[in-house]
């Protein structure tokens, strides 16, 4: 499938994206989906890791693009007391209060639990983990990471820590735009707090459902250089190759990032 001429725009987002069939596509770790298997797993080793480091742990923590998963917070919820998820599409919010509320219909994450609480040395807690996130997401709130204030007109006071998995890349159209949404997240990180990335590098596209998203074609160095240019100390990061082969997307590799928001932005 061809990448598309134009960038996806917000609104089309909110109007077309179909959370449940997502969900479905890349997140049900079924036996037809392999190579969506392979990437979700692979991210979710990276989140382990990332969420592992010194450091990385606090009181607050928010999720910034959730979508309608929870895979992104698996690890993390181990570390934070208090977690907030924003995402800028109602069906994505509504999709996600659904299994906070563990209401019928609600996607099965089980499978994947399981899988994140093998790496965490005991498989068996996978139900016991699906409450502590439940427990720990107190608020699902819509943000924009295009505008100065993510969250407007609510106000956030700054985290502990930001987590950002898969959202930057497909909601900026151009490098500019990006760098300012780096800086726009970055304001939710208090200082001396952590910022925990993963990006897709080298996409410009996914699809899912018959539908084709447009992506920034991002390189590591031009993440790194935005990480730093928004304030932050880059800590730990990762480049793992990764080819889906299936023309789902064209995406040449993962980057994990860690980094640390410095005191003063003189500093």
């Amino acid at each position: 499938m061809e990448a598309p001429a134009i960038f996806t725009e917000a609104e089309v987002y909110e109007q077309s994206f179909d959370s449940q069939a997502y969900l479905n596509e890349y997140y049900s770790m079924s036996d037809k989906q392999k190579g969506a298997n392979a990437f979700l797993m692979q991210n979710l080793r990276s989140l382990y890791k990332m969420f592992s480091l010194d450091g990385v742990r606090g009181d607050t923590l928010i999720d910034v693009g959730c979508g309608p998963t929870i895979y992104q917070l698996l690890s993390a919820c181990e570390r934070f007391q208090e977690i907030t998820a924003l995402d800028y599409t109602e069906r994505n919010r509504q999709e996600l209060e659904k299994w906070l509320k563990n209401e019928a219909g609600a996607f099965d994450w089980g499978p994947v639990v399981k899988y994140v609480c093998e790496l965490e040395g005991d498989r068996e807690k996978w139900a016991e983990k699906q409450e502590t996130v439940r427990k720990k997401v107190k608020r699902v709130l819509k943000c924009d990471v295009t505008k100065a204030n993510p969250t407007g007109p609510v106000s956030l006071p700054p985290a502990d820590c930001v987590v950002s998995t898969l959202c930057l890349e497909a909601a900026c159209k151009d490098l500019p735009t990006f760098r300012s949404a780096l800086r726009n997240v970055g304001t939710l990180v208090r200082p001396g707090g952590h910022l925990v990335l993963l990006t897709v590098l080298g996409e410009t596209y996914y699809t899912f459902n018959k539908q084709v998203f447009s992506c920034l074609r991002l390189e590591r160095h031009e993440v790194e250089e935005a990480v730093g240019a928004a304030g932050f100390e880059v800590q730990f990061s990762e480049a793992e190759p990764y080819v889906l082969g299936d023309g789902r997307t064209d995406s040449r590799a993962m980057l994990s990032l860690v980094a640390r928001r410095r005191a003063s932005l003189s500093a």
